[in-house]
């Protein structure tokens, strides 16, 4: 039979094919690849955390006097400063209670006057008892009603000229005035407190995020143990990224932190100040707060081309001490200027591979070659 021949012959074959390939290998050059060999150093520990924008002050701008809208003075969505004119609301009424006061108080000042004028002319007859002590005493009592009436008409008049005013609607604070509440030809009330507009001050404006009670935990231990150095006493930094991914040009820092742990949502509340002259933050907006929380002491930094990130975690290739190339999984931190900052998974001295690991396998033997500066330093590079 001639099937046990053919079988020697395939596998002969296949023989031959596998020795072929494996010279093939063999005669493949060795790979190499670019290294660096990162050193602990003290960086910022950069804490980053979801937050929200929020109006420093905010004023809401409402009726204080009853009376029709009789025009609006500001464009809506416009800088105004505190003092400026928005609303004028029809004056007739006020000026004619204010008219109505003041005639109130001339009058009341002219029954003093005669009153005044009762006293002295009394105080000279009592003298020469050509009148009573009481008919004397009743004058004075009726002086003394009538001084109390003018200072009434006079308290009057005064709040008269406050309702006048008032149909002058100015904002009370520097800011960004919103949309009108109210049409001309309107009617507000002041018993109801009518909401006209809003004037929001947006320079500079609060970042309100929040961090929860386990990273709190880890940081205090972190500080502890030392691996986290904090000066007493030093402003937290806060810088923001924008939803579109930019970096926000103006830091600010942290200016109020919580006491208490939320119980709804087991976080502390914190809060940052940051400037905004260019009113780029508008209140609402979400960002990304990146809050300096002191120094790592011996942190670990290696260039973002150097990381592999996967579904399962960041890892990097290093080059052992037999020259091959292996896997490693790591934990980052947050990323400045380009570089990961490593808190897990390398030591200080092993030989990371940051450029030519894309076609490599584990136990892949390497030659090695150090990356320039520039090099270390570019953020850009091959992506997974």
């Amino acid at each position: 039979m001639a099937y046990p021949q053919r079988s020697l012959a395939i596998v002969a074959a296949l023989l031959l094919v596998g020795c072929e390939e494996q010279q093939q290998q063999d005669s493949r050059p060795t790979p190499t690849v670019e290294v660096m060999t990162p050193q602990a150093q003290a960086v910022p520990n950069t804490i980053e955390l979801p937050g929200r924008v929020q109006a420093i002050r905010i004023a809401e701008v409402r009726a204080r006097v009853n009376g029709i809208i009789e025009e609006r003075l500001y464009e809506e969505g416009t800088a105004v400063e505190a003092g400026d004119q928005l609303f004028q609301i029809d004056p007739r009424e006020s000026r004619a209670n204010l008219n109505a006061a003041q005639a109130r108080l001339e009058r009341a000042r002219a029954t003093a006057m005669n009153a005044a004028q009762d006293v002295e002319r009394y105080r000279g007859l009592v003298e020469k008892q050509a009148i009573s002590q009481q008919e004397f005493d009743a004058a004075q009592a009726q002086l003394r009603m009538a001084r109390a009436d003018v200072k009434l008409a006079e308290a009057q008049v005064q709040t008269a000229e406050l309702d006048l005013d008032y149909t002058r609607v100015e904002a009370p604070i520097d800011g960004i005035a919103g949309r009108a509440e109210v049409t001309v030809g309107a009617l507000v009330r002041a018993a109801d407190g009518t909401l006209l507009t809003r004037v929001e001050q947006l320079d500079p404006v609060y970042v309100n995020f929040s961090q929860s009670s386990s990273d709190l935990l880890g940081l205090r231990a972190q500080i502890a143990s030392g691996e986290v150095s904090v000066t007493e006493n030093e402003k937290i930094a806060v810088e923001l990224v924008l939803e579109n991914g930019e970096a926000y040009p103006h830091s600010g820092y942290v200016d109020f932190r919580a006491m208490s742990i939320d119980r709804s949502t087991g976080t502390v509340q914190a809060r940052a100040q940051v400037p905004n002259p260019d009113h780029l933050l508008l209140p609402g907006m979400f960002v990304e707060a990146r809050v300096t929380a002191g120094q790592r002491t011996d942190a670990l930094v290696i260039p973002q081309r150097a990381v592999i990130m996967q579904d399962q975690g960041p890892s990097v290739m290093v080059v052992g001490e037999d020259g091959k190339a292996a896997s490693r999984d790591i934990k980052t931190g947050s990323m400045r200027e380009g570089n990961w900052i490593v808190l897990e998974g390398l030591e200080p001295g092993e030989q990371v591979i940051v450029s030519g690991w894309q076609d490599l396998r584990g136990g892949t033997e390497v030659e090695t070659v150090r990356a320039d500066e520039s090099q270390e330093d570019n953020g850009d590079g091959d992506a997974p």
